[in-house]
């Protein structure tokens, strides 16, 4: 079992810190600039893209559970049929972005905190990263559905070119065209459709055979269409949740201050480098998992749950200690700003802190869109960010400031892991 974990772990592992190396670069590129303003500016351009693309990140998963189901009893048809709903929501979600720009721009910049100094590099940013959103939710849905078939080489390919030719054109067009945020957003366009490009290409010489399984007919792409919505829908709902955490977490650190943005921003990526770690294993859950409840393994089913949940305690306690001993030379790889690095210290401690409390959530996330457990998956989220979140933040600011904000993503987190045991303990009752 746990070689079958790592066969699916280790590619999506790598391919996921790609993810977050690729902020870092950015993060990087924008705090050796002549202002602050970059740091921050890139961060609250970036928060309307998150926004954006984790509110179409249901595709991915619901197809990832949906697809590895269906592989486990070996339905070929439903298989097809999966990849070709998602591509058609995928199609339509891109093109309508392209749409309501302008008015998502105004939108979202009205509803964001931070200076205007920042406002107007970042809507620089925005107007040319939004060309990407097509590519991007596309490659969402080949994602989810390689994952599915149990094939996590696909998306380690597909997504490591992404980011080295985004990284690549990023710093020629920053460094050596000088085109600052607007550079970085370009870089992202051109990686996302490289990307495209790539899995396309993949698909055909792998899984041709499942061309002819299209269908041109409604009455069976619609068949499964409910159940498909349904659990779409689901993990909408919890995905809006998180959003507006990170969302609300962005804008407040804009709202105290351009350095306050700019540290968090920094120290966020602490976060998002061990997310994006541990998400490598609950891909892997998502495969396996769906794979034995598809096939009525519920022996196999136990086991990988066990499995996962040791290895994601094994390196949360592995980054914490990282992070304790490093977390200072980790700011100044971030910035050479000297006000960023001084203040970023005094949170140091909370990053720290993360790994332990949230990888249980992170498992858990794997094993619920393996079992398309998606209304357990909403109703843990909405409660943690209403009642952990919101909440403690709300209540702690008046007294410890920026802390307040740190002290609610570490009670949002725990709370997450912890009301996704209970209720699995209650689905096996069931």
């Amino acid at each position: 079992m746990n070689r079958q974990i790592i066969r699916l772990a280790l590619p999506n592992i790598l391919t996921n810190l790609t993810v977050p190396l690729l902020g870092m670069v950015d993060m990087y590129l924008m705090g050796h600039q002549d202002s602050v303003h970059y740091m921050g500016a890139v961060a609250l351009g970036a928060v309307i893209f998150n926004f954006v693309y984790w509110g179409f990140a249901f595709l991915r998963m619901s197809i990832s559970g949906l697809a590895a189901q269906s592989y486990g009893s070996n339905n070929k048809s439903e298989m097809a049929l999966v990849l070709q709903r998602g591509l058609l929501l995928a199609a339509v979600g891109g093109g309508l972005l392209l749409l309501i720009q302008i008015p998502l721009a105004d939108f979202s910049f009205w509803l964001l905190e931070g200076s205007s100094d920042v406002k107007v590099i970042a809507r620089e940013y925005y107007f040319v990263r939004i060309w990407a959103a097509p590519a991007a939710i596309l490659l969402m849905v080949f994602y989810g559905w390689f994952l599915g078939m149990q094939n996590a080489i696909y998306p380690m390919i597909i997504a490591i070119t992404v980011n080295v030719v985004n990284v690549i054109f990023s710093f020629i067009l920053v460094d050596y065209i000088g085109m600052q945020a607007r550079g970085v957003a370009l870089g992202s366009v051109i990686g996302q459709y490289t990307g495209l490009f790539l899995a396309v290409i993949l698909f055909f010489n792998r899984y041709r055979g499942m061309v002819p399984l299209f269908t041109s007919h409604i009455q069976p792409l619609m068949a499964q269409m409910n159940r498909f919505l349904n659990v779409s829908g689901d993990i909408f709902i919890r995905t809006m949740s998180i959003i507006a955490v990170f969302t609300f977490f962005t804008s407040k650190s804009a709202g105290i201050g351009d350095v306050t943005l700019a540290v968090n921003s920094a120290l966020l990526q602490y976060l998002f480098l061990f997310s994006y770690f541990l998400d490598g294993f609950a891909y892997s859950g998502e495969a396996l998992v769906g794979r034995f409840f598809g096939g009525d393994n519920w022996k196999g089913l136990a086991m990988v749950v066990r499995r996962l949940m040791l290895w994601g305690l094994s390196f949360a306690l592995l980054f914490t200690l990282v992070y304790a001993l490093m977390g200072s030379r980790l700011l100044k790889v971030f910035t050479d700003q000297p006000e960023v690095v001084e203040k970023g210290r005094e949170y140091l401690i909370w990053v720290t802190l993360i790994p332990l409390v949230s990888f249980a959530s992170y498992i858990w996330d794997g094993v619920f869109i393996g079992i398309t457990a998606s209304k357990a998956m909403r109703n843990s989220v909405v409660i943690a960010a209403l009642f952990f979140f919101f909440f403690p933040y709300y209540g702690l600011y008046p007294y410890v400031g920026n802390h307040a904000i740190w002290i609610g993503m570490l009670l949002f987190m725990a709370a997450r892991g912890l009301s996704l045991t209970i209720l699995y303990a209650r689905i096996n009752k069931v």
